[in-house]
């Protein structure tokens, strides 16, 4: 018997109508939530990206703002533009769309966004905050992953949880998020030695290494939840995940595809942001 489909899609759509009822009644105080999207260059999949959020925000009734930049902007030119928008008060969240180009550094554009705009939640304080419990803008994917598996109902206290990956936009802070939920947290990455192993333990799976279908059923325990953060092709140029989904779903009792699993969530979880630093604005 497959396991039970989390959509994306539908928890989503759910989460999204909460937010934008958020955005009608600080509307109604006067306030729009604005959010600023930086893009540098013309890749692909970043315009695809980008489009996204501006749909997104629109929807809702936020502000939207795209800034594009050529290629060839300078690192000071780009600077200056995110501390322009910190100063504008119509902004309430600062997006810089990575990757950028090899010449600018981009820990350092990630550092110049003003915290309280930071609606990725990669400024390092914004980081620091999430690492030790307080208040703060969460990372917009792990946060999204942790929406579903609350709103699934999906059990984390006590459970073991295994992520697969260890990036610092998904891997890392996942692993953190679960921790404070009560979870028993197992990292694995491309170095850990028999990963089946490790995997087989999980209650719940996250996988986030960027390799299409790389986690069969033969790394999967009977029952597991399994969340894909993966987005490939296949060798028929399809999206598919880093999860064998065919394979894996007969033997998890729940379990992410790919698409319409993570990726809707990840922009949801941004509009989330931008109204919760809009909300605290106004408070001020």
């Amino acid at each position: 018997m497959a396991g039970q489909l989390i959509s994306g899609v539908a928890i989503g759509k759910e989460l999204r109508e909460e937010i934008k009822q958020g955005v009608g009644k600080l509307a109604a105080s006067g306030i729009t939530p604005g959010l600023a999207v930086i893009l540098v260059g013309d890749n692909s999949a970043s315009q695809t990206y980008v489009k996204n959020k501006e749909k997104s925000s629109v929807e809702v009734g936020m502000k939207s703002e795209v800034i594009k930049l050529p290629e060839t902007i300078t690192e000071k030119e780009l600077l200056d533009k995110v501390d322009e928008l910190n100063n504008d008060e119509s902004i309430h969240g600062i997006l810089v769309q990575l990757p950028l180009p090899e010449h600018i550094n981009e820990d350092l554009v990630i550092q110049m966004i003003d915290p309280e705009k930071d609606v990725d939640g990669f400024h390092p304080q914004n980081v620091g905050k999430m690492m030790i419990g307080q208040e703060t803008y969460l990372p917009c994917t792990p946060h999204g992953i942790l929406e579903m598996l609350q709103r699934t109902g999906v059990e984390i206290a006590g459970k073991h949880v295994v992520v697969i990956g260890r990036s610092n936009i998904v891997g890392k802070p996942m692993g953190q998020l679960l921790l404070q939920k009560d979870a028993t947290v197992t990292y694995c990455h491309s170095r850990t030695k028999d990963l089946a192993s490790f995997t087989k333990q999980a209650d719940i799976l996250i996988v986030a290494i960027g390799r299409a279908k790389f986690v069969t059923d033969e790394h999967v325990k009977e029952g597991a939840v399994v969340i894909d953060v993966g987005m490939n092709r296949d060798e028929n140029g399809k999206l598919c995940g880093d999860v064998d989904f065919e394979k894996v779903k007969e033997v998890a009792s729940a379990i992410t595809p790919v698409p319409g699993g993570v990726g809707p969530m990840t922009i949801t979880m941004l509009l989330k942001n931008t109204l919760q630093s809009a909300i605290k604005k106004a408070k001020q």
